[in-house]
């Protein structure tokens, strides 16, 4: 692959490793960084479980630098062992029947970890006012960049809406334990703004809405960003590529040997913008590594190669419904931590990653999902309480099978839309937007195929040929009789 086009001020991780590898300590540094999950979550899949860090470990020592910027590059059907995802049986033998998870009395305690909600906690009745500015304190990188030496350090800065973190950490907290409401045994609680009580998440956007705020939410899709790594003052660009099992046009011999399409997987997120009297915020939504499906600040600083799209956006009476059905995700996710306290990752993976929930409110608001992957193992979603969330999830696309993505899916994941001659111009990972261009074009004209592996298709392609031969022969016999 190309090292160009770059943007500026950003380095490939090979050529980082390149220089560092050989430094005393620096790459069993990293791996142990990258091996556990990460403060600054956002866009990030930091999901490496041993055999991943291993398949790390071997490029970097390897020296394999064209392997590392492609890292791992397996089909989903290699990932999902590889994470050790908890399958049907598994699932259903932790789930917990306690008083506890069924929702008695103190449960909220154990559960909160799993829902950031400020200083409005489960077990506490609570009225608060949004009319006050908020008093929480501003953006602070503490526990968000860790310096790990030979300059480089991991997290990222603030980003132009960091000056309202106070104003959207408060809102993301009220969201988040509105959301709580319908959880049992939860302390009711409430939040007024301009006279207008509200007890649900989709209740508050109403009130916004009816005391002169303006509310957008966009379904956003960026590259995740796997490692959110700084070298020399320098972004280090560093996805995360999925093999998605459709051969790059114009590569291999008779569709044997081709070069796999492989894409760095995406981030998605619903973003909601508020504008008005009494508040300024940026909030997102997602679940995340770190086993939370809930609101969230958004203002730290992306790195230019992630770009940004905005698949959809929503106002009005959509915009409330995607609140209200994001806030339904919120708590299915919780009864399922409360049910199933061993899974790996907090759920991650298992119960979804941060496609499946916009998928699935993609699909009830649009009528298609243009996400991959999708991992959720939709049989730990039997919990009766969340009868629409679990119809949700069981109505999206699949990936945990190994079967390739429809062609939908994997445009519709990129954070950049094709321009008039169907060219993504706006993407520079390396070599990347070369293969999005004669793929692209090959599946609007549906000549994008499967890549076709081994002794089994050279097999049957010399059937093909020992027939179209066996046929020849015979016409020309019949003819010369």
């Amino acid at each position: 692959m190309p090292e160009s086009p770059m943007p500026a001020n950003t380095v490939l991780l090979s050529t980082m490793m390149r220089e560092l590898s050989a430094k005393p300590g620096f790459t069993a540094a990293l791996l142990q960084q990258l091996g556990g999950a990460s403060r600054e979550e956002k866009k990030g899949p930091a999901l490496l479980t041993p055999r991943l860090v291993d398949e790390l470990r071997k490029r970097i020592l390897g020296e394999d630098w064209k392997g590392l910027d492609r890292f791992p590059g397996w089909t989903m059907r290699q990932i999902n062992p590889a994470v050790s995802v908890a399958g049907r049986v598994a699932g259903k033998a932790e789930v917990n029947t306690s008083g506890a998870a069924r929702g008695a009395k103190g449960w909220g305690s154990q559960l909160q970890r799993f829902l950031d909600v400020g200083s409005y906690p489960l077990d506490r009745e609570q009225v608060i006012s949004l009319d006050e500015p908020s008093h929480l304190p501003g953006f602070s990188t503490d526990g968000i960049i860790t310096p790990m030496g030979h300059e480089v350090a991991r997290g990222d800065g603030p980003n132009s809406l960091a000056p309202e973190h106070a104003e959207s950490q408060r809102l993301a907290d009220a969201l988040n334990r509105l959301a709580a409401n319908a959880l049992n045994s939860t302390a009711p609680f409430a939040v007024t703004i301009g006279g207008h009580p509200s007890l649900t998440p989709e209740g508050l956007v109403k009130a916004l809405v009816a005391t002169g705020h303006q509310v957008t939410v966009i379904d956003a899709r960026y590259f995740a960003n796997f490692g959110h790594l700084h070298y020399k003052g320098q972004d280090v660009m560093m996805p995360f590529w999925v093999n998605t099992r459709f051969a790059v046009p114009g590569t291999g011999f008779l569709g044997f040997g081709a070069r796999p399409l492989l894409l760095p997987v995406s981030h998605a997120e619903y973003e909601w913008s508020i504008r008005g009297p009494h508040i300024n915020a940026d909030i997102t939504y997602y679940f995340g590594i770190d086993g939370k499906s809930e609101w969230r600040t958004m203002d730290t600083l992306d790195q230019a190669w992630v770009l940004k799209r905005a698949a959809h956006t929503y106002t009005g009476e959509k915009a409330i419904e995607v609140t209200r059905l994001a806030g339904l995700i919120t708590v299915a996710y919780m009864h399922q931590h409360a049910r199933r306290p061993s899974l790996p990752f907090g759920g991650y993976y298992a119960l979804g990653v941060c496609q499946d929930g916009v998928s699935a409110i993609e699909r009830r608001m649009t009528g298609s999902v243009t996400l991959f992957p999708n991992t959720a193992d939709t049989a730990l979603f039997d919990d009766e309480r969340d009868a629409e969330v679990n119809a949700m999830m069981r109505a999206i696309p699949k990936d945990r099978g190994g079967a390739p993505p429809e062609g939908e899916r994997i445009f519709g994941s990129l954070p950049a839309a094709p321009d008039t001659q169907g060219r993504f111009a706006a993407i520079s990972i390396p070599g990347l937007a070369a293969d999005l261009n004669v793929s692209y074009a090959a599946w609007k004209s549906g000549r994008l195929h499967r890549i076709h592996h081994g002794l089994l298709y050279l097999a049957a392609v010399a059937v093909g040929m020992a027939g179209a031969i066996a046929t020849i022969a015979l016409a020309r016999r019949r003819a010369k009789r």
